[in-house]
């Protein structure tokens, strides 16, 4: 007797094979799209942050908005590339200095460790033996710390090549940016239609809206959180009568928007302070610049929290730090966006499951 295929045995393994593709396909495309998330975290916080200054921008200029993208794109890369301009500046005017004082070190050896250095409290007596052993042999006493040695310079290594990396996004986010202000709404129809065809036209707006709540308040954070930490730095640098605050100020702005922070800018100047024998400056550094390292960690979550609309200040804080530990910089948009919608969810679940339980109404999705 001939086996008999049932017509629905059939269509349940058809299903479950174009399930499996299709899971196969939206890992490929998330393996190719990981690269570009830090280039669309960048993106989305300026377009979000910036749309309002855009539109003025784009007004005054006759709704020419090609026009105000290529302006509003000139003066971002502008701010973005002025402190490694002047970096840059900085280095080839003290490269004869660099390597002149490489060439009297090769032939006469390490000077003596300065003073400032030598009494330092606590570490004085340890740098000053460190330096001697360095001046006298100075083969074996890399031999003898070389772990520590190579484990400073892996970490300046990565740490550079970090900095270059989320330099290079923050550049490709600007220009992705322009493109999203330029095409405005337009860029949500395709996630608008797709949401619509599972969710509904009232569910597919309601989320949307918590999507861009969460991603607004997470933009706000972040810019807000880099304005407030580099203005404050700036007031900080103009007391203690620090030269080059501006660019300082700019590159203590750069380095709180890509998440490293300030410290990278306030230890080289408490060092430098210490050396120059300045004490007392050197405290105040110290204690501002820790002061500054607070308001950039406290302020942020609570910030991006407070930015996010309708959303509950616990959903998105529990989100943005939960994000933040999680996935790193981009996990701040991750986990803010993945409880915004969990939220919203299950706010509709029991807005329909109350409203079915009163006599008399239909169900109405949340708007």
């Amino acid at each position: 007797m001939p086996l008999q295929h049932h017509p629905s045995s059939r269509n349940t393994v058809e299903t479950i094979l174009v399930l499996l593709l299709l899971l196969a396909l939206f890992i490929a495309v998330y393996d190719v799209l990981r690269v570009f998330f830090g280039v669309f975290t960048f993106a989305i916080i300026f377009a979000v942050s910036l749309a309002h200054p855009f539109e003025q921008l784009s007004r005054g200029l006759g709704q020419r908005r090609k026009l105000a993208a290529i302006i509003y794109s000139l003066v971002l890369l502008g701010i973005v590339a002025l402190p490694f301009i002047f970096l840059i500046g900085a280095l080839g005017r003290n490269a004869a200095h660099l390597l002149a004082f490489a060439t009297d070190v090769r032939e006469h050896g390490l000077p003596p460790l300065p003073e400032q250095l030598a009494s330092l409290p606590l570490l004085g007596d340890s740098l000053t033996e460190f330096w001697e052993h360095l001046r006298n042999n100075p083969r074996e006493t890399i031999v003898g710390h070389d772990r520590q040695l190579n484990t400073v310079l892996h970490h300046l290594l990565s740490g550079g090549a970090g900095i270059l990396g989320a330099t290079l996004q923050c550049i490709l986010g600007i220009l992705v940016s322009a493109i999203l202000l330029v095409t405005g709404p337009k860029s949500l129809l395709p996630l608008k239609n797709v949401l619509r065809h599972l969710f509904g036209r009232r569910d597919a707006h309601t989320l949307i809206q918590a999507c861009l709540s969460a991603i607004r308040g997470v933009s706000i954070g972040v810019m807000g959180t880099a304005f407030i930490a580099s203005m404050l730095s700036y007031i900080g640098l103009a007391i203690a009568g620090i030269h080059f605050r501006v660019l300082l100020t700019a590159v203590i702005f750069f380095l709180v928007l890509i998440q490293i922070g300030p410290l990278f800018v306030w230890l080289p100047l408490v060092i430098w302070a210490v050396v120059q024998g300045h004490t007392g400056l050197a405290v105040f550094l110290a204690v501002y610049g820790a002061l500054v390292l607070v308001v950039d960690a406290v302020l942020k979550p609570v910030l991006i929290a407070k930015s996010g609309g309708k959303l509950p200040f616990l959903v998105l804080f529990i989100g943005v730090v939960g994000g933040l530990a999680a996935w790193g910089f981009t996990g701040m948009f991750k986990g803010a966006i993945i409880l915004a919608v969990f939220h919203t969810i299950y706010t509709s679940w029991l807005e329909r499951k109350r409203q079915l339980q009163m006599p008399g109404k239909l169900p109405v999705p949340l708007s």
